[in-house]
């Protein structure tokens, strides 16, 4: 990605899919050129989050909802250190951001950050054309980007490296361990293995009393265990989970021991591939925080956040025996029928594909993070 700062009013801007469709518009944020998948995100809100997630790395985000940037931006809701998305595209930014926690414009953050986007596109449009066609690769260009023709453009778009078999979650995973501190009275220790966790993850089990080691991706077995956790997560991050043969390997390790494990969204792919489930690639997959999961054990329908284009592959009906015992899906789509979660029958391990931070909202599913809790009461009795 190549991107300026861009002084006065938006010049113009293109959009270009792989398959060869155009999308014009006007640049939004800094100007310049960027590739990455096209996913778009049904959220009506929650823009800020979603910009900051560090699953979201090497994605063009296509905001389904036509006005954003409403609220402006602050400095409390960011997820991770920084602004991940390849590109972003919008159809009505906000002229004037309205609200007493905001600091300062969506469009100057994405310039500050030399995040390069198009706005006045017809996003419904595009959303339908990436539903039918599935996501692909795409590039935003503006300012001296737009010197080269239209083939140029299309071409370098092309020349653009896939998603699957993408390896990403190095690249946005904490370099050197950290500890959240528990809120309150420590109850448990959890060792937390950073994929592309969002900052909120990490809150949401300190508010239950858990102190949380964040160790990098790359952390081994012996650096796990150092901490003498209770408990075990695997957080979401970017790419192609079949790229992801070392935190497979790590999660045996840790299922083998029978510590309590928890995982979502890459990490419910990680537990599937570490019971022998094969994973792969949606259409156009799930991004946005609304989306209907119901839980097959208690018959619960939950509204949740949720980032993957990738999926586990593992059957509906009937449990599968595993060389860690008995698994099960646990949730599913109702949209589509997607596997959405795990769990392990004979052992203390369980998963769900979606986020139950859920920063932005909603909460239906922050229960879980009291079920890891529960899995935990149970270890230690």
């Amino acid at each position: 990605m190549s991107a300026t700062t861009r002084p006065g009013a938006p010049g113009p801007a293109e959009l270009v899919l792989e398959d060869g469709r155009f999308f014009t518009g006007r640049a939004y944020g800094a100007e310049g050129e960027t590739q990455g998948e096209a996913v778009f995100s049904t959220g009506m809100t929650g823009y800020q989050e979603t910009l900051t997630d560090p699953s979201y790395h090497r994605q063009i985000v296509v905001m389904t909802a036509p006005h954003i940037g409403n609220t402006g931006v602050n400095d409390e809701d960011q997820e991770s250190r920084r602004i991940w998305v390849a590109g972003y595209v919008v159809r009505d930014p906000a002229r004037t951001p309205s609200n007493w926690r905001s600091v300062r414009g969506l469009d100057e953050e994405l310039v500050a950050q030399g995040v390069v986007g198009i706005s006045g596109v017809d996003t419904r449009a595009l959303t339908r054309h990436l539903r039918e066609r599935g996501a692909m690769r795409c590039g935003i260009f503006s300012g001296p980007a737009l010197a080269d023709s239209r083939e140029a453009r299309l071409a370098r778009v092309r020349s653009a490296p896939p998603m699957v078999g993408a390896h990403l979650f190095d690249e946005v995973a904490t370099e050197e361990r950290y500890v959240v501190p528990a809120v309150g009275p420590k109850r448990f220790t959890v060792a937390a293995v950073d994929l592309g966790i969002k900052g909120m993850t990490p809150q949401r089990m300190a508010e239950r009393g858990i102190e949380v080691h964040v160790l990098p991706a790359g952390a081994d077995l012996a650096e796990l265990y150092a901490a003498d956790p209770d408990g075990v997560f695997f957080s979401n991050g970017p790419g192609d989970p079949g790229t992801a043969d070392h935190p497979v390997a790590l999660m045996r390790g840790v299922l083998e021991r029978g510590t309590p494990l928890f995982g979502i969204c890459l990490g419910n792919q990680i537990l599937g591939r570490a019971l022998g489930f094969d994973t792969f690639k949606l259409k156009y997959g799930h991004r946005g925080i609304n989306q209907p999961v119901k839980d097959l054990v208690t018959g619960k329908v939950e509204v949740t956040a949720h980032n993957h284009g990738f999926a586990v592959d593992a059957p509906l009906d009937a449990p599968t025996e595993t060389h860690f015992g008995r698994a099960e899906v646990s949730h599913v789509c109702l949209n589509d029928d997607v596997v959405e979660g795990l769990r392990l029958l004979d052992r203390p391990a369980f998963s769900v594909q979606y986020h139950p931070e859920a920063a932005a909202g909603p909460h239906d599913a922050s229960y879980l993070f009291d079920r890891f809790v529960s899995l935990m009461e149970g270890q230690r009795a």
